[in-house]
């Protein structure tokens, strides 16, 4: 029987991350998967490929996770990627108390690059007080680390592994720490933490130039896996391998990054 999973992600107009990976993502590994959208998300070709953000009205994104399960019954694993307002993290959390799912894959999207007053420290502080103590497993880039865990910089695998633990201290049972390339380890590496086991996750690195969607695609195939069964652990060296062929694979394009592509995956 064909397993559910739910992403509640937004729209990237390219295809090349968000709602748009996920549902690929899901279907490649054999699960069937359904969206709930937080917003809409376009790169914009005249304004040096920035970010342009729509969000979905909270009672929307409200009636689609609702479709979603009375259509195919509670999903047996829930994967959360860009919510980007307070408005859109109250409706989310609402949900998740509302449903009680039982496996949440959270991809903490922040957007506060420091400590500065506004909307987007609003928004960081909604999600880390609402959504993160609600999830199973974060799936954090290295910026969203240290700033979870409240570190000012990590240079080493060490330095990654104690941030993993001390956002697992925050009521986080699984932390899946990212570093990727960045720590110059000559691997794409990240740190597993479940309070018990530690391990270090390293994949050969595919090059050192960005590719769109790496990081939507690790945890919509974590979140695959546990939907399917899989203990996190496995699902996560399960993803790490998912990633590298997406990036070998990439679908090119104008902009001045490539796309991820998960189609050749276990071909």
């Amino acid at each position: 029987m064909t397993v559910f999973a739910l992403s509640i992600a937004g729209s990237e107009a390219s295809g090349g991350a968000g709602a748009q990976t996920d549902l690929k993502t899901f279907h490649q590994l054999g699960v069937f998967g359904a969206t709930a959208l937080t917003c809409i998300v376009s790169f914009d070709p005249a304004n040096d490929w920035g970010h342009r953000f729509v969000p979905i009205d909270p009672s929307v994104i409200h009636d689609q996770i609702e479709a979603a399960v009375a259509v195919h019954g509670t999903p047996a694993a829930l994967k959360i990627g860009m919510l980007g307002t307070p408005a859109t993290i109250e409706a989310v959390s609402a949900a998740l108390d509302d449903y009680d799912f039982p496996n949440v894959v959270l991809d903490p999207v922040l957007i506060c690059k420091g400590q500065e007053p506004g909307a987007a420290l609003d928004t960081d502080n909604a999600l880390r007080d609402l959504v993160l103590p609600k999830a199973t497993v974060t799936t954090p880039n290295l910026f969203e680390t240290r700033t979870l865990a409240g570190v000012d910089d990590i240079t080493t695998v060490d330095a990654l592994a104690d941030a993993a633990k001390r956002i697992h201290d925050q009521g986080v049972p699984i932390v899946i720490a990212k570093a990727g390339t960045l720590l110059g380890t000559g691997t794409a590496l990240d740190v597993y933490y479940d309070g018990e086991t530690l391990e270090i996750l390293e994949v050969p690195a595919v090059g050192t130039e960005r590719v769109s969607g790496a990081g939507c695609t690790l945890a919509a195939a974590i979140t695959a896996e546990i939907a399917k069964g899989a203990p996190a652990l496995d699902a996560a060296r399960t993803a790490k391998d998912v990633v590298v062929s997406s990036i070998e694979n990439r679908m090119r394009g104008n902009a001045p990054f490539d796309c991820v592509y998960q189609g050749h995956y276990g071909r």
